[in-house]
């Protein structure tokens, strides 16, 4: 749930198993854990939709997640322990620092500076030639530090010139597709 909430939104099927077939559910008590865990497993908790379907004369439940307007949303792992994912694809990703600062700078009232310094010019000129980039990558390349890479990542991902690059659980940076006007 948290790791729809945390990108465009989504839908969980209930009653449905991987491979399609429909299993239904034959109590609440599916919903109730649902709702629990949106409560008590999600911070901040998570409002959902709910939608019953009748299919092959079995009860599923669709539950709809939109989009959090207050990103990250954060699961709990373990006791006191909170991770914010992702989703991407079919799958789930751990959001990684760089992620978490954008959302942080979304947040801001402050708004974002670019400064277009030799790391800058690395950077675009770098995924420019080469597709993609890590922050590993990125950081050490420039000889900047990790910090100040995170920085500049998230600063030019808020102002739309980078974006997100998942390859599998892998998080690089490219450049960000200019959408064709009609």
């Amino acid at each position: 749930m948290v790791a729809f909430a945390n990108a465009k939104g989504g839908r969980l099927l209930i009653g449905v198993k991987d491979n399609g077939k429909i299993a239904g559910v034959r109590t609440e008590e599916e919903f109730h854990m649902v709702e629990a865990a949106a409560q008590m497993y999600c911070k901040p908790e998570i409002v959902f939709r709910r939608k019953d379907w009748m299919v092959e004369s079995r009860k599923v439940l669709e539950i709809v997640i939109p989009e959090s307007k207050e990103k990250p949303v954060f699961a709990q792992k373990d006791k006191g322990k909170w991770l914010a994912y992702v989703r991407v694809d079919d799958e789930n990703v751990l959001a990684n620092v760089v992620m978490l600062n954008v959302w942080k700078k979304q947040k801001s009232t402050k708004g974002v500076k670019i400064n277009y310094s030799k790391a800058e010019k690395f950077l675009l000129s770098y995924v420019n030639q080469n597709k993609n980039i890590s922050l590993n990558q990125f950081y050490k390349q420039a000889g900047i530090s990790r910090y100040r890479a995170i920085n500049i990542l998230s600063d030019l991902i808020v102002v739309g010139i980078i974006d997100y690059d998942f390859q599998g659980n892998r998080i690089l940076y490219k450049l960000k597709n200019e959408k064709k006007q009609p």
